[in-house]
């Protein structure tokens, strides 16, 4: 018997070249069969009746749960941090990556009190620096702290939660130490032998400084950001960009609060880019413009891309750009599952410049499993007191509590209830 089963849905799996209407059956945790949909409300085995749930999902969007491979997770010992269940059961995202919020010094507090305590599935790459994330920047201006036989050891000590290595290089961060945390840090990959995540920003150093360091699967996060001045040049790709893409870069999107211009990434989706889809969601961007990645993934399509393109930039590929068991809803995956209302229009989007195009979708999360589970609603902390937010974002913020209070309904006719109340002498 199956556990679940979802009927009817655009089933959109890039990983197994599947975009049809199919039923998705689900048992012990994982995907039993995905196969032609039949229109009689049970198939001519009556495979509808031997699920113990069976869910209408004709009119939907069913996808592989959403792999961000680009977030900050270390919530309440970080500036950035944030709790990824809050927002998961609302997105569709099943498997967050924290890029670098942990390094040596607290790797094993994210593990512990983070990864471990989330209803989702979490993995991490270590910062280079020790002190990971725990101020806005600077982490890289001791290089006492960029010890790369320490961060060897615990990157080991915690095997496949670490899927790799981040390191923020732009000119607050480095400070006066140029490139030498980017080699450090790419030192660290070649012996984890696993991939180095760069994340770029205001130079020095700049795109053609940090190239170099760079090989075939490591990640170039912020790939379509507007500070770098050598990504783009004149609508084009510069040439240390080109270089990137032609060694086998992955370019990740990285959203965050500052990454997105929608001119680069335009320019570099006819290039040939193909970039994953992350959404680099923290403390800050949660609140715009980046919100989620169901909303980065509708930017996406905004620039030009098709929705299961947009799809594949949030499953497949970032879980084989990290060796991540996810992204698939192939017979035997793990059962995690994303289903969407696809609403058609024409929806304004921004990126962070200001710079606006129109979505012909719009993506809204209905239901969210993990391992075959739905994922129940869960409400967000408010945001730290040192985000910056706008007075529109503090008025968006005071709208949430209001509303999640408001939600909460006291009946009071005896009709509400199936009995009527007992009596004290009954």
């Amino acid at each position: 018997m199956w556990d679940l089963l979802l009927r009817g849905g655009r089933v959109v799996d890039p990983a197994c070249g599947l975009d049809a209407v199919a039923d998705v059956a689900v048992r012990g945790g994982r995907v039993a069969e995905v196969r032609p949909h039949a229109s009689a409300p049970h198939g001519s085995d009556g495979a509808a009746t031997d699920a113990a749930e069976v869910v209408d999902a004709g009119g939907r969007l069913v996808v592989p749960g959403l792999v961000d491979m680009h977030t900050h997770l270390w919530h309440g010992a970080t500036y950035w941090g944030l709790d990824p269940d809050p927002i998961a059961w609302r997105t569709g995202v099943t498997t967050w990556v924290d890029a670098g919020s942990a390094g040596a010094y607290s790797m094993d507090g994210l593990h512990r009190f983070a990864a471990d305590a989330a209803r989702v599935r979490v993995h991490a790459l270590i910062n280079v620096s020790a002190l990971g994330l725990v101020a806005e920047t600077g982490e890289h201006h001791d290089l006492d702290n960029l010890d790369v036989d320490t961060a060897t050891a615990v990157a080991a000590r915690h095997g496949g939660f670490v899927r790799g290595v981040k390191a923020r290089i732009d000119a607050r961060t480095v400070g006066r130490h140029g490139v030498e945390p980017l080699r450090r840090a790419a030192e660290l990959a070649r012996r984890l032998e696993r991939p180095l995540m760069v994340h770029v920003g205001y130079g020095p150093p700049a795109i053609a400084d940090i190239v170099p360091f760079l090989t075939e699967g490591d990640i170039m996060t912020h790939c379509a950001s507007g500070c770098p001045a050598d990504l783009v040049e004149d609508g084009r790709l510069t040439d240390a960009t080109r270089r990137a893409l032609d060694a086998g870069v992955v370019f990740d999107l990285g959203h965050g609060s500052g990454a997105l211009a929608f001119d680069v990434l335009e320019a570099e989706l006819a290039a040939g880019v193909r970039p994953v889809a992350s959404s680099d969601l923290h403390a800050r961007s949660v609140h715009g413009p980046a919100f989620d990645l169901p909303t980065v993934l509708t930017k996406l399509v905004a620039a030009g891309t098709d929705l299961a393109e947009a799809v594949a930039a949030a499953t497949v590929r970032p879980a084989r750009a990290l060796g991540l068991d996810a992204g698939t809803l192939a017979p035997g995956a793990v059962a995690d599952i994303a289903v969407f209302d696809v609403e058609q229009g024409r929806f304004p989007v921004l990126d962070v410049h200001g710079g606006m195009r129109e979505s012909p979708v719009r993506l809204t999360n209905t239901a969210t499993y993990v391992g075959g589970r739905l994922l129940p609603p869960c409400a967000a902390e408010a945001p730290p007191p040192w985000i910056p937010l706008s007075p529109a974002q503090h008025r968006a913020e005071q709208e949430r509590v209001h509303n999640i209070r408001s939600a909460v309904r006291r009946l009071d006719r005896p009709e509400d209830f199936d009995e009527p109340f007992p009596r004290a002498d009954a």
